[in-house]
């Protein structure tokens, strides 16, 4: 298998897009350059943005970016040959950095949305997404995952994702505040003290959120909403997108992704 390296990138000056694994390496590397330059058709390498604090999708294991999303980067990489470069940012800069050409894809649970198609191209959805609302245990300031729970609500989102744009479009919901943050785990913070009053958040990465903040729970009935996660590539790399659905449809097929999910969900809960 192709060597993993992973290059920690300083985030680029946050830019709200409108529109939101255990794979193994034979070696990684850590790094402090800054976003590489468009990757050219003759490299080696491959190079994927993502942000590692969504977890199951991508989360740290000690130095290394892993998750359901690297495990399918690294089985695109494997298919092309190529050396998989993992470049850990923000959310919000890994949507600049596909735009701007300076990672061959993006992969960090990217929900499909028609502004953002009009600003870069998308894989074949490989997973659907729940959205939940994730409150306090003992004194939940919203009692039910409805828009209409939300209103008047100070509502915390990851900056840049579905949940941001879903909560900040006044046809689903008006909350008093739209908190975005760039880790979900400052978000649970401000939520056991009072600062805000819910996370929108994926299901998964929120069963993950509330095992480890057990003073937070999951608002039981419907989910908020639901969309699906693709992966992004600069708009008109129509060579890059071909590979990539090749192997997504395989994997989707084959039953892989599930099986990267229920991989990362137990690896997780260890």
């Amino acid at each position: 298998m192709k060597a993993l390296k992973i290059v920690s990138l300083l985030a680029v000056s946050a830019l709200l897009v409108t529109g939101c694994g255990a794979g193994s390496s034979s070696s990684s590397e850590t790094s402090t350059d800054s976003a590489a330059e468009s990757s050219s058709s003759e490299s080696d390498e491959l190079i994927v943005a993502t942000e590692a604090g969504f977890a199951p999708y991508e989360y740290m294991k000690g130095n290394e970016v892993v998750g359901v999303d690297m495990d399918i980067a690294q089985a695109i990489a494997d298919e092309m040959g190529k050396t998989l470069v993992i470049q850990n940012m923000d959310f919000d800069a890994a949507l600049v950095a596909v735009q701007q050409g300076k990672v061959d894809f993006a992969a960090a649970g990217i929900s499909v949305d028609p502004e953002r198609e009009k600003v870069m191209d998308f894989s074949t959805n490989y997973v659907d997404s729940t959205e939940v609302v994730v409150v306090s245990a003992d004194a939940p300031a919203v009692t039910e995952p409805t828009g209409e729970a939300l209103m008047d609500k100070v509502v915390a989102v990851q900056q840049g994702n579905i949940a941001d744009l879903w909560c900040s479009n006044t046809d689903n919901t008006t909350p008093k505040e739209v908190r975005r943050y760039t880790k979900f785990a400052l978000a649970a913070e401000d939520l056991k003290a009072g600062k805000v009053d819910c996370i929108v958040m994926d299901e998964l990465p929120a069963k993950d959120l509330v095992e480890a903040n057990t003073e937070l729970k999951i608002l039981e009935g419907d989910p908020l909403f639901q969309d699906q996660y693709a992966i992004a590539v600069k708009k008109g790399n129509t060579e890059m997108l071909d590979q990539i659905n090749g192997v997504v449809e395989k994997l989707v097929a084959d039953g892989k992704i599930d099986e990267f999910i229920a991989n990362h969900s137990a690896a997780e809960a260890e």
